[in-house]
């Protein structure tokens, strides 16, 4: 017998206006800074928009900034426009103001705010994310008083992608899913979210897609994104020595 639970009508319809008038603020906000003739600094402001909006909905433990991502061979990934990461365990390196190098190993997720989704952008996108996951990462054991954890599996780094709207006439139809196909292995895009009210994903099958309703596409995107981080529980240890070794190193050549 299934134990789910169900609230009254008049309360759940309650909590979906409440999560839609979120995603209609987030709407015009965006749309706002199409004011902002600059395509540079209207995207700047966007990618703003998409951190207040997931800084908001994740939990402390999950930091949220623009970072470049580098790995303890020396290796760096594009300048990525959101990455999530663990700032508890793996702090940032060489920050200088805002521009910021996050280790491999801390990663969780990581997006590109566009300013929709189509099969350029969307192919963009899975560029920036594959850069991350070619990145080396290292896991140690973790030693405490009871004993040694055994080092952590390393789990596949989400990639997705966060616009204002979808360019195709019929939104994540057929043409969406035709070009998100052929984006496979590091260049696969686990999800999305329009702010126009469309979002996607393939948490639960890589074949198989989620959609959220259209209305509160936002708090639907949210939630299971939250769920999908919970299922990777904790980033590796770093292997700190790999990172001491690659500075040796170059003393040597």
């Amino acid at each position: 017998m299934s134990t789910e639970q169900y609230g009254s009508p008049e309360n759940e319809q309650f909590l979906r206006d409440a999560f839609a008038s979120e995603q209609e603020c987030l709407a015009a906000s965006l749309k706002s800074s199409f004011r902002i003739t600059h395509n540079g600094d209207r995207g700047e402001v966007n990618e703003q928009f998409f951190i207040d909006f997931l800084r908001a909905y994740l939990p402390n433990r999950y930091t949220v900034e623009k970072a470049i991502v580098l790995d303890s061979l020396g290796q760096v990934s594009h300048s990525i426009d959101i990455v999530v990461f663990d700032r508890q365990y793996t702090p940032t390196l060489l920050d200088n103001e805002k521009h910021r190098y996050v280790p491999a190993e801390a990663v969780y997720a990581v997006f590109e705010c566009k300013p929709t989704i189509d099969k350029g952008y969307l192919e963009y996108a899975a560029d920036k994310i594959a850069s991350v996951r070619k990145l080396h990462r290292t896991s140690v054991n973790i030693h405490h008083a009871g004993g040694v954890f055994k080092k952590k599996e390393l789990f596949p780094i989400v990639g997705g992608i966060l616009a204002a709207n979808v360019e195709w006439a019929d939104g994540l139809g057929d043409s969406f899913r035709k070009n998100h196909q052929a984006l496979i292995g590091d260049k696969q895009v686990d999800c999305g979210f329009a702010a126009s009210g469309a979002c996607f994903d393939i948490f639960a099958d890589q074949n198989a897609y989620t959609f959220g309703p259209p209305e509160n596409a936002l708090a639907y995107f949210a939630f299971r994104l939250l769920w999908k981080l919970q299922s990777l529980a904790t980033v590796p240890a770093v292997d700190w020595m790999a990172y001491a070794r690659t500075l040796a190193r170059s003393n040597d050549v």
